[in-house]
């Protein structure tokens, strides 16, 4: 992150004041860009979501933690001993829907139900479910949206970021049109300072009429009015930009004036690496764009939650199987073929909704969200399109209004120049002066908007495609 400048900047925050007009510090676009990047709380908030996102993943997964639990139980009543039980058990979940546990238990007593083994006995278990729950549960799907969820949250920065960019973009090169302008009124004045003072002097030799210094005074004041126009806006503009630019513990910043862009801003060097291909942009905001690309996401959770609730159109049917010894004899002497004909317990659980009211309902609820949201996607896919389209004609546009108007302001000048030259020959008059100059600096003044606008628009272009992050 390239903020040599910017450093500077910050010790003039902290120092106070600049000294001297000519301690200027630069700034360009792609550093503004490194700052709201790295310091802009926005763009830390998102971090904290994303932080987030990783906190849920580690949520669903206590739901696959093994579990260690005892249970105790004892009942006395009229000086009779009912029974002690005591068993502790650890249970696995695993990914597939089936759960492994294996307890111990002992029981005494005097009134203890038949069924039940008295002294200690052990048991080594398995829960499978064969129909509901078997390629997919709750717990599954839960893990699996939760990452996606995370994966959803670093797409949701990218497109966060992306339009703050464009927003700090928009403020820095409104901030370098308002400077570009305030410098062209400060040389107008200058230019019209010196101006006056000659007029003024030829008037006192006889050579000029006392309503040429009228005039000459009249363009200049009105030029100085204009300019403190200019370093209002170029205050409030700096105030804008000021509202991206964060220093490193938080703070707000204000940019100072003595902050100015940097020279050669509108040099196309600073645009060498953007992509303005207009194929190219399609392609990269269809491959890459976040605001397409949240939606791959959405209908991949969405997808998981509809196969979780095709579980709900099956039948319920678990199977358990305890393998049941006294002490630590696991397995008999005759090996594993006796593990289904003595010493163990099974259980078979079927249930069946008789109409599937609520399975059919919640399946047809889930594919319909699943159908919105493609449709969702295919609205924004265009209209990501048509607006790299639309920025690239402007992109497009920009450059050739922008050579025109190069020529344009080229040409008033001449005429500025030509006339100043028949008005000291004695030929012209600083009223036709005036007016050419007027000409010259409005043109000058649109070549300069139409420059900034030019840049801004690429930075658009790049936005609007999805890259500015």
């Amino acid at each position: 992150m390239k903020l040599r400048n910017f450093l500077l900047i910050f010790l003039i925050g902290f120092s106070g004041r600049l000294h001297a007009q000519d301690s200027l510090i630069s700034l360009n676009a792609e550093q503004v860009l490194s700052i709201v990047k790295a310091y802009h709380p926005v763009v830390k908030q998102t971090d904290i979501s994303i932080a987030k996102s990783k906190a849920e993943i580690t949520q669903a997964r206590a739901a696959f933690d093994p579990i260690i639990s005892n249970y105790t139980a004892r009942k006395t009543f009229n000086g009779l001993n009912y029974y002690d039980y005591n068993s502790p058990q650890v249970s696995i979940p695993t990914w597939y829907g089936i759960e492994i546990y294996s307890g111990v238990e002992n029981l005494s007593g005097n009134r203890l139900d038949p069924t039940e083994t008295v002294g200690q006995s052990s048991y080594l278990g398995i829960n499978i479910p064969l129909a509901k729950n078997l390629l997919i549960d709750k717990r599954r799907a839960a893990l699996r949206q939760s990452k996606i969820m995370n994966t959803l949250a670093k797409v949701e920065q990218q497109s966060i970021v992306n339009n703050l960019l464009m927003e700090a973009m928009e403020a820095y090169w409104h901030w370098v049109k308002a400077h570009q302008t305030l410098t062209v009124l400060e040389n107008v004045v200058q230019v019209n300072e010196k101006r006056f003072n000659l007029v003024k002097q030829a008037y006192f030799l006889g050579e000029r009429p006392g309503i040429d210094t009228v005039e000459a005074l009249a363009q200049l004041n009105s030029f100085k009015f204009e300019r403190n126009q200019r370093l209002l806006n170029f205050q409030n503009a700096g105030l804008e930009l000021s509202a991206y630019l964060w220093k490193a513990n938080g703070e707000a910043y204000v940019l100072p004036e003595q902050v100015v862009p940097q020279s050669g801003w509108e040099s196309e060097l600073n645009i060498q690496n953007f992509s303005l291909v207009l194929n190219d942009l399609m392609d990269a905001a269809e491959k890459n764009h976040p605001d397409l690309r949240q939606y791959d996401y959405k209908i991949e959770s969405l997808i998981i939650d509809k196969r979780l609730k095709f579980q709900d159109l099956l039948p319920k049917v678990d199977l358990s199987y305890n393998h049941l010894a006294k002490g630590s004899e696991w397995f008999p002497n005759n090996g594993i073929n006796n593990l289904f004909e003595n010493n163990f317990q099974y259980g078979l659980k079927i249930a069946i909704p008789l109409r599937f009211s609520e399975g059919r309902g919640a399946y047809k609820v889930a594919n319909l969200k699943l159908q919105e949201t493609r449709l969702d996607l295919n609205q924004s896919r265009l209209k990501v399109q048509l607006k790299v389209q639309s920025y690239y004609n402007e992109f497009l546009n920009l450059k050739n209004q922008t050579s025109l108007q190069s020529l344009n302001f080229a040409n008033y000048q001449q005429l500025v120049q030509a006339e100043e030259t028949r008005f000291f020959n004695g030929e012209s008059s600083m009223f036709l002066i005036n007016a050419r100059e007027t000409k010259a600096l409005e043109a000058q003044e649109k070549l300069i908007e139409l420059k900034a606008k030019y840049f801004k628009t690429i930075y658009a272009l790049q936005w609007s495609a999805g890259l500015l992050n």
